[in-house]
């Protein structure tokens, strides 16, 4: 029977969003496939997620429960996913376009051998065989792609794939796995920021700001609406090259690729590289004060103003509207 592996990213004893969405979105290509799907979970408390995938669709969980890979290391996490794959021979490699997936999934293809798709945002089967689409040339067009061999490897973007509704009658069959967690690269300590947040590659609501809020003083009203909406807080190329905000907040091609259910964009003109990294959102709001910007030909929605002046209003509005909601 063909198999289909997942990798499975946890943080804190916590499975991310995008690891749901690649096993629900493995579990849809299963039904099409025939397969069965295995999802592969590295680090301590590993084994305790396993019910949580079950629910999403995982047929199987592999665990590497061990203290040692506690810390993200890609030397000894390929080997264990490497390992996973020579274990299970599956026909299908499905991996989140996270950070983490972003450094995996290069060094685990090229150990197996598999060819590698990355960014993905529609998957299908034809002749019995994935067929991928991504997008290419910053978002301007998108390339349909095969696989000549196996397996066929493959990361995921988050927020495009849906997570499937959970069945907490669902079981799956727990492997425990071991492998050589030796590292010539360790992890010494880690400096967190923005804690509490929302992750902005995980985000449904996103609100960006960019040149036009004329300083790093005023990037608070982009987090004041952030914050009433529930999002997260983005940023242009410009902003954070200017030293307004850190690198982790910036949304483009040289930064962060999101897909959003909401993306707000606030004094940003919508440069190309900064369209590449968020034209996938489902609906998108600009906000600026010059009509012929290039962002309001991708938006949904497009306000011709001084954000100055519509950022307090619509942070009041998003306010009231969600204190009605309780």
């Amino acid at each position: 029977m063909a198999h289909i592996l997942t990798f499975a990213e946890q943080r804190d004893g916590k499975l991310r969003r995008a690891s749901l969405e690649v096993v629900s979105a493995a579990q849809r290509l299963a039904s099409s496939l025939g397969a069965t799907v295995s999802a592969v979970v590295i680090g301590p408390g590993s084994e305790a997620l396993a019910g949580e995938l079950a629910s999403y669709g995982a047929d199987e969980v592999r665990v590497f429960d061990d203290e040692a890979l506690a810390a993200y290391a890609t030397e000894s996490w390929a080997r264990a996913f490497a390992q996973a794959i020579a274990d299970t021979r599956p026909s299908v490699v499905l991996l989140p376009f996270t950070s983490v997936g972003k450094d995996l999934a290069p060094r685990v293809a090229a150990k197996v051998g598999a060819g590698l798709v990355s960014d993905c945002v529609a998957l299908e089967v034809k002749g019995g065989r994935m067929v991928a689409r991504r997008p290419v040339y910053a978002g301007k067009a998108y390339a349909t792609v095969e696989w000549a061999g196996e397996p066929q490897m493959a990361t995921l973007r988050p927020n495009v794939f849906p997570p499937g509704q959970p069945d907490a009658s669902r079981k799956a069959q727990v492997v425990k796995a071991s492998v050589d967690a030796s590292a010539r690269a360790r992890v010494a300590s880690v400096r967190a920021t923005a804690q509490g947040k929302v992750q902005l590659t995980e985000a449904q609501v996103i609100v960006s700001g960019g040149r036009g809020l004329k300083g790093p003083e005023n990037f608070h009203l982009v987090e004041s609406l952030a914050e009433a909406m529930g999002g997260a807080v983005g940023a242009s190329r410009a902003v954070v090259d200017a030293g307004w905000v850190d690198h982790q907040m910036q949304v483009g091609q040289t930064g962060k690729t999101v897909s959003p259910m909401l993306y707000v964009a606030c004094g940003i003109s919508g440069a190309i590289q900064h369209l590449a990294g968020m034209s996938s959102s489902k609906y998108i709001v600009a906000i600026n004060k010059d009509k012929d910007a290039p962002i309001f030909k991708v938006a949904d929605y497009g306000i011709f103003g001084d954000v100055f002046e519509v950022l307090p209003k619509l942070t009041e509005a998003a306010k009231a509207y969600f204190a009605s909601r309780g």
